[in-house]
């Protein structure tokens, strides 16, 4: 929502008539995307929250608010940062926590925003699904979980022996399983290196576009795996504010140099805060998440099932395959 910032005519001084059409695309596209995966279902609750939280006294443009509206699904909803801004603080948290049902608390640390803040932007997505077949809990048993190859830390590790989509990326020294969910909607994949210390080698080599070309239709090949997968949770909050200025956006932080005027008027409105925070629980029945941000292929002639013990530190995504969308990414490094 952060691109819409610039009104037209001010990006077409500043940057190439290209980038606008890119730009332009990205709404496009995840309006689309919000269109596919709120699609009703009894198999699975997927939802996605966008809400801007704006001081009452600030004027932002109309055409901005459509703006968000149309591609984002996303309202303005008045608050009192001005005389009451912890108030609009435990306001924001409190509705960040009924979207994730409690899953994610205090996403605004105390004290955090002011009297000064003049928008808060919020960014909620929450996933519970079962697994298409579930893990047999009476299989479950407690195993050691290598984080180098001196130390280990016992888990409950869940076991199962089917028939999965599966992959040897060769060139990364890896293998890739996906476990899909009921309907086949979603699925997560399991990226596991073959060495216990491997995981830090091949983390800068590999992109999302390149976790989804190999995770699509007709790249992997149907094989019977004998799958060990710890019983997992995972939360981690980060300050997004590097992440955004790597991408060309610092200027959003800068109260000089941030270009509002297609937000606001006056056009002085700068970025304060970028957070993002994830929790990803999986379990025999399935998974419980929320967060409020050249490799050959190799075919082997394989022995008649295929092992994949993840007993070391693994990346893991949930696609929705349908948008053709990585919605979570994580990695599990330690119980």
């Amino acid at each position: 929502m952060l691109f819409l910032e610039k009104d037209t005519e001010s990006s077409r001084i500043r940057t190439e008539e290209k980038e606008i059409e890119k730009t332009e695309e990205i709404h496009h596209q995840f309006q689309r995307f919000l269109n596919e995966i709120s699609k009703l279902t009894n198999d699975y609750e997927l939802k996605v929250a966008n809400r801007l939280f704006g001081e009452k006294t600030y004027l932002f443009l109309q055409k901005y608010l459509d703006y968000v509206e149309k591609y984002y699904h996303a309202s303005l909803e008045p608050v009192d940062f001005l005389n009451a801004a912890d108030e609009s603080r435990k306001k924001i948290n409190s509705w960040v926590e009924s979207q994730t049902h409690e899953k994610i608390k205090d996403l605004f640390a105390n004290g955090s925003l002011s009297s000064s803040t003049k928008l808060v932007v919020v960014n909620v997505i929450y996933f519970k699904g079962q697994w298409d077949r579930e893990f047999a809990k009476e299989n479950t048993q407690e195993e050691e979980f290598w984080l180098n190859k001196s130390t280990s830390k016992s888990v409950l590790m869940m076991t199962q022996h089917q028939s999965f989509s599966f992959m040897i990326l060769e060139d990364l020294q890896a293998k890739i399983l996906g476990i899909p969910y009921k309907n086949n909607d979603l699925s997560m994949f399991v990226l596991l290196p073959d060495d216990i210390d491997g995981l830090e080698k091949i983390i800068d080599k590999i992109t999302p576009s390149e976790l989804i070309e190999w995770t699509s239709p007709g790249h992997m090949e149907e094989r019977t795996v004998n799958l060990h997968l710890p019983r997992f949770e995972v939360e981690d909050s980060y300050d997004m504010e590097a992440v955004l200025a790597a991408v060309g956006m610092a200027d959003a932080f800068n109260e000089q140099q941030a270009d509002s005027s297609g937000m606001s008027s006056p056009s002085r409105l700068h970025a304060q805060k970028f957070l993002h925070r994830s929790f990803v629980e999986v379990s025999e029945e399935g998974t419980e998440a929320a967060a409020a941000t050249g490799i050959s292929f190799a075919m082997t002639s394989a022995p008649d099932y295929e092992k994949f013990h993840c007993n070391h530190p693994f990346l893991f995504f949930i696609r929705h395959n349908e948008a053709d969308s990585v919605l979570f990414f994580g990695r599990f490094s330690s119980p």
